[in-house]
């Protein structure tokens, strides 16, 4: 596990002096509510453990210079920062400072170490994001809201990395709290607090290892699915829609774009199945949401691959509760709820699946909501 003294021993060697701080921010799972946060749709993530660290000083130089554990050294001038400049972590941090400080800033001195899985499909990049952000506004005073940082943290994505993401996974690293899950409206950006009360069972996250790729143009072709949509629908957003207006519109939508509707409608819907069972402490019930989340990703969105559908199958015929990707699809991870007593034998199905199939060995975790962002020294 990261730690605040290992990142700030990171900077102090890199950059000869010790930082004026350091903060971080955690990744994050989602329950449910998949591809709804950009259609102003409703989803439930939660803050995991694993965690970015940011060690961090101003400069006044228009630089940003980073050190990234196990990742060697690299800077870039604000002025350089533009769509897919700097290219790779590196992009994170500088984009950070330029959505903040625009291209007359004054830089940064920034060190990074994280535990959160790449490719994992668990906002890994969210998470390096928001903790910069968090140390760039108090190093400068800046008051900005935690949801205005998620903003801005949504922006270095779009304008800088290169992928229109939602709001889902910046709002979860800066606004979730320990033993809850976040309930967000992404219209409104409203959230609340919903008690996790699970005694008993457990959350499974299972990295199966297929790289979770982004900007290879799949995510961008989903979301303009659902865009054109809304346009030939005539809705304000895709939230709005219902399975009727589907049929209504017959071949004014293409099959990909119905089946977009289909399951933002009806993911939408598991959300609040599952938000009202969880205030209700019916926790164990909320399986069959979680497995139908997932049948709909897999055969309406079309964002799960072979080893996220074998994950989820194996951890069922297990005796799973409930079983479903996680995060944006074309690789990364599953989520399975699982009775206590059931844990070792699930993992087991599913490790033996994959050798089955010919998979990678994937990786395991069990996982309860965990804090937020913070600072942390």
């Amino acid at each position: 596990m990261t730690s605040a003294t290992q990142v700030a021993d990171l900077f102090t060697g890199e950059f000869g002096a010790p930082p004026d701080g350091v903060w971080s921010a955690p990744g994050r799972v989602n329950l449910i509510g998949e591809h709804t946060d950009y259609t102003g749709g409703l989803a439930m993530p939660f803050a995991i453990n694993q965690r970015a660290w940011i060690a961090a000083r101003p400069r006044t130089d228009g630089i940003v210079r980073a050190v990234a554990h196990g990742r060697g050294a690299a800077s870039a001038s604000l002025h350089e920062v533009s769509r897919g400049r700097p290219a790779g972590w590196l992009g994170y941090l500088a984009g950070a400072a330029w959505v903040v400080e625009g291209a007359n800033g004054g830089g940064w001195d920034l060190a990074l170490a994280s535990d959160v899985p790449i490719g994992g499909g668990l906002s890994s990049s969210a998470s390096i994001t928001c903790a910069a952000l968090l140390a760039m506004d108090d190093l400068s005073s800046s008051g900005h809201g935690r949801q205005e940082l998620a903003g801005l943290a949504q922006r270095v994505e779009h304008e800088v990395i290169g992928i229109p993401c939602g709001i889902m996974d910046q709002t979860a690293s800066l606004r979730c709290t320990r033993d809850h899950l976040l309930a967000l409206d992404t219209r409104t950006l409203d959230v609340v607090q919903v008690p996790w009360r699970a005694e008993g069972l457990a959350l499974l996250v299972t990295d199966t290892r297929a790289p979770h790729v982004l900007a290879d143009g799949q995510y961008a072709d989903r979301r303009r699915q659902c865009e054109e949509a809304t346009v030939t629908l005539g809705i304000p957003q895709l939230r709005d829609a219902t399975l009727a207006m589907i049929e209504e519109a017959g071949p004014l939508l293409t099959a990909d774009q119905a089946a977009c509707v289909r399951h933002v409608v009806s993911e939408n819907g598991r959300v609040i199945a599952a938000r009202t069972l969880l205030e209700q402490g019916r926790t164990d019930e909320i399986g069959p949401l979680l497995t139908a989340s997932h049948a709909s990703l897999r055969d309406d969105f079309r964002v799960t691959v072979p080893q996220l559908d074998v994950a989820a199958k194996a951890a069922l015929d297990a005796g799973a509760l409930g079983a479903r990707m996680t995060g944006g699809g074309f690789g990364g991870s599953t989520l399975t709820l699982v009775r206590g007593e059931d844990l070792d034998a699930v993992r087991t199905a599913i490790d033996s699946a994959f050798a089955d199939h010919g998979f990678g060995a994937p990786a395991h975790f069990v996982t309860s909501p965990a804090d937020g962002a913070a600072r942390n020294a």
